[in-house]
């Protein structure tokens, strides 16, 4: 359970991101990163390590397999690429353009669905029944904290988040974030590749 408890205090230091941000403490971004996934990364070998298997048919750990790289894909894209990376990771202080575009247009946390996806593959691949226990805890330890960011930080590092809270779900896209996500989608595809 102590591994548990490591992985609750990763994402913890990982969602003290905001904070960080706002108070516009030198160097201290990419050490929260840094420290946080670590913690997550090291936790999670040592769950999905863990002697104690569940029960699963064969082609479940296939499955979990297939899912792995798919979901470790749309987490880096969702985080790395479709934000910002320097500004919202590096720079001091908060990035200067509320990212609304691509996943962003479906929800508000498009990470937190690639997220879940990638417990679940880790579950399905490595059988371990404290995988299926963490998974649990953190995911929803994750909502909640996402839920005070969104609610409590969001708003004050960005200017226009509160229209962009109005305009775009939380965590379940609607018809109209789909459609947002579509144009969004469609405007990048059109644009001039020597443009940016």
């Amino acid at each position: 359970m102590i591994y548990i408890a490591i992985g609750g205090l990763g994402f913890l230091v990982i969602n003290l991101l905001g904070i960080v941000s706002i108070k516009r403490i030198p160097g201290l971004k990419p050490i929260t990163m840094l420290v946080g996934n670590g913690l997550l990364v090291f936790v999670i070998i040592m769950l999905c390590l863990s002697p104690d298997k569940l029960m699963l048919p064969i082609w479940s750990t296939w499955l979990g397999w297939c899912l792995l790289p798919i979901s470790i894909s749309m987490l880096i894209f969702s985080l790395f690429i479709n934000l910002p990376l320097s500004k919202t990771y590096f720079t001091i202080g908060v990035g200067d353009k509320l990212v609304t575009s691509g996943l962003y247009a479906l929800v508000r946390h498009p990470w937190l669905h690639w997220l879940i996806l990638l417990l679940v593959a880790l579950i399905l691949a490595s059988r371990s029944s404290l995988m299926l226990i963490a998974a649990s805890i953190w995911i929803c330890l994750d909502i909640a904290l996402v839920a005070i960011q969104d609610r409590f930080f969001l708003g004050k590092m960005f200017a226009d988040y509160n229209d962009y809270r109005r305009r775009t779900p939380m965590l379940i896209p609607n018809r109209r974030s789909l459609s947002a996500f579509i144009d969004s989608l469609k405007q990048s595809g059109t644009r001039n590749p020597q443009e940016g």
